[in-house]
């Protein structure tokens, strides 16, 4: 019996745990689940025959090393920053590995001894990276065998709340970890529209938006999405005229958020003194120029124009950023302390499902005919452990991992879904979870 190691066991595992266990027992596999927590384990196995639950915490170097020693393929799901330690172990242990995170600089100079240990370390089969390098290859692929060259590939992604349960000012909910959304963004974006290079710094970020309607889920607006550059080599596209990626929100967010990036809240690399103290109406006046007898919110209008907006003006006050309420953390910065204020009031509630959404759009000549492809796809989710998240993210993982154990790919070194012996079959599974595309073909004046 061949033995799946699955690394973590936290929300975006619900869908990939599933999915193997109910492949574990047609195909004689084990699938063990470590954490480091292992009540967590043990709840996600839920007492399947071909399931267990261990400890597992890869400092503990020696008991680590056991327990990857008794795996046939390993799956990481913990932290982005524990996969090169678990990766290097898998080497020396000649173990396959895959995740859903990004291959790294670090992880991609792994490749040559993963390549002399004869074994893959699978790189970005989640969602955004994942079903989006999948989805983009089968178009790029597609269109090219077709004598099409491309002249412009636009990507959008976003988890947002379903519809139904969209009931905030703010028409957004967290459906992923809260902290990577309060620093999103940070850095330089940075694309390229005919054949000029665009670079907009986190300070102007939110002032650059598209509008798209997608599918039948009505108006979204879209802002860059960090370095788009790279996706050109990634996807074959070295000298595409236009490559843009971007985050999808609902129309009005970037204006509102835009008023946190302008006063400096999202800023994460200083201490406020005495944060516990503070009241979330002191934290905003902190930001704000000493005018004892000019009300905080009268100073926000003039010092930032976003908030002079009354829709925007709303947004902040239902979050209470204007409230005398102490803050309670102690030794915070300005986006740890966002960051609590948001989940208080962005948090789902039991009933709420989520949503992914994603947008590719590809412009193509062939022959003397210019073309445009746009390719949709949306997700909801089923409740709040088989969320639109988990399923997007750990279903391609776990379907990578089933054609690995049988032997259906075979790839060597550090690698990324972007051949169509990988991508093709794992689209295709996919679909028969209602995980796939949409597409509509036009004619360009």
């Amino acid at each position: 019996m061949k033995n799946i190691l699955i690394l973590g066991a936290g929300l975006s595992t619900n869908s990939l745990i599933g999915y193997l266990l109910d492949n574990a027992k047609k195909h004689n596999w084990h699938v063990t689940v470590g954490d480091i927590d292992e009540k967590t384990a043990h709840r996600k196995v839920n007492g399947h025959a071909n399931g267990s639950a261990v400890v597992f915490d890869i400092n503990d170097d020696m008991e680590s090393w056991r327990t990857i020693a008794k795996a046939d393929v390993v799956i990481s799901m913990l932290p982005a920053f524990m996969h090169h330690l678990v990766a290097t172990k898998c080497i020396d242990l000649r173990k396959p590995m895959l995740t859903a995170s990004y291959a790294t600089e670090e992880l991609k100079a792994l490749d040559e001894k993963a390549k002399k240990a004869g074994i893959p370390i699978m790189m970005e089969l989640g969602l955004d990276p994942g079903i989006d390098h999948m989805s983009a290859m089968n178009l790029v692929d597609r269109i090219q065998e077709e004598g099409g060259k491309l002249t412009s590939f636009y990507s959008f992604t976003g988890g947002l709340v379903a519809p139904e349960y969209d009931n905030n000012p703010w028409n957004y909910k967290f459906t992923w970890n809260p902290r990577n959304v309060v620093l999103a963004g940070n850095g330089v974006s940075q694309f390229i529209h005919d054949g000029r290079y665009k670079y907009i710094p986190y300070h102007r970020l939110f002032d650059r938006t598209l509008s798209r309607k997608i599918l039948s889920y009505g108006d979204f607006e879209v802002y860059p999405n960090r370095d788009s550059l790279k996706y050109r080599g990634i996807y074959g596209l070295k000298d595409i005229p236009s490559m843009y990626r971007g985050t999808i929100r609902r129309p009005g967010f970037a204006k509102a958020w835009n008023v946190f990036v302008r006063l400096g809240m999202t800023e994460d690399d200083y201490v406020l003194e005495d944060s516990e103290n503070m009241t979330y109406r002191q934290f905003i006046n902190a930001f704000l120029k000493y005018e004892p007898n000019t009300p905080v919110e009268i100073k926000l209008q003039e010092y930032c124009r976003n908030a002079e907006d009354p829709v925007v003006f709303e947004k902040l006050k239902w979050l209470g950023l204007f409230d005398d309420r102490k803050v309670g953390l102690k030794n915070a910065t300005p986006a740890q302390i966002l960051q609590k204020l948001l989940v208080e009031k962005w948090s789902m509630d039991p009933e709420d499902k989520d949503m992914i959404i994603m947008q590719h759009e590809f412009k193509y000549t062939i022959g003397n005919e210019d073309k445009m492809i746009v390719s949709a796809m949306a997700v909801e989710g089923k409740n709040q452990e088989e969320t639109a998240m988990a399923m997007t993210v750990g279903l391609p993982l776990g379907v990578a991992t089933k054609l690995l154990m049988l032997g259906k790919i075979k790839p060597k070194g550090v690698t990324l879904p972007i051949q169509k012996n990988i991508y093709q079959p794992i689209l295709a599974e996919l679909e028969s979870f209602g995980i796939g595309f949409v597409e509509k073909e036009y004619m360009m004046a």
